[in-house]
């Protein structure tokens, strides 16, 4: 038998739990972890064209996508990158071009490609510290999701096993997959500001942290507020059942 308080405790962790995974895979899913807002004249230039089909079809380099992304509105997710460019017409020019946004992912490959002190500029050297945040940065938070994943499987055997101990073990998953969480979040941020560092912005161009990051922030104190209520629920149910159990013997 499981006490009223507990579960409405594994409830609570439950229901918290969900939500932090959904926040959390939306965040990962979407490009809006970082934008930039350039000025309108930028999209009317004469190589908007130019550097919006590089951007898509041209080659992975560094230096050349974030130009781009300075240039025309764009945004940058852990697997997207997009920039906002006025419709090709065939015949003739708009005086008001709707703006279309254009995204483009990053391959397997290229999320572990270095990266270097002079982005784009190999004769500078590997920026070690870039390259690993880069690379723990979309890694964290796939091993995130995969904790909670193996929590779930856990709290679903101990749900037919009828038991609350293993739970124990939930919540302390829940903890090590807020902690990937917030990591994510710190690695994109440092990355970002080393890469900012490295860069000179154009004239007018400002760049803001987006949504999509604020989503994965808020995801990480709900997995360990989840984690909270597990580690809670188990630990004074064992206690109680010790008591219990030497109140009989007694």
């Amino acid at each position: 038998m499981v006490d009223n308080r507990y579960a409405t405790a594994l409830v609570i962790g439950s229901v918290l739990s969900l939500l932090a995974t959904v926040y959390l895979s939306i965040a990962v899913g979407t490009q809006h972890w970082y934008q930039y807002r350039s000025p309108p004249g930028n999209h009317e230039a004469s190589n908007a064209s130019e550097l919006r089909e590089d951007f898509i079809n041209g080659e992975f380099d560094e230096k050349t996508y974030s130009d781009t992304l300075f240039r025309l509105n764009g945004t940058l997710g852990l697997w997207w990158r997009c920039v906002q460019a006025p419709g090709q017409s065939h015949w003739f020019k708009e005086p008001d071009p709707k703006m279309v946004t254009q995204c483009v992912s990053f391959t397997l490959p290229q999320q572990f490609v270095p990266k270097y002190k002079d982005p784009g500029n190999h004769n500078t050297g590997e920026d070690v510290l870039r390259t690993y945040l880069w690379r723990c940065q979309f890694l964290l938070p796939l091993v995130s999701l995969a904790l909670v994943f193996i929590s779930g499987l856990i709290g679903v055997c101990a749900c037919l096993c009828r038991s609350i101990t293993p739970t124990l073990c939930v919540g302390v998953l829940h903890l090590l997959a807020g902690l990937c969480s917030l990591g994510t979040v710190c690695c994109f941020l440092a990355g970002m500001d080393l890469l900012q560092g490295g860069s000179v912005l154009p004239d007018g161009v400002d760049g803001s942290l987006g949504w999509s990051l604020y989503l994965a922030l808020i995801s990480s104190p709900l997995q360990m507020m989840a984690a909270a209520l597990f580690l809670w629920a188990a630990r004074s149910h064992r206690q109680n059942y010790t008591r219990m159990t030497a109140y009989r013997v007694a």
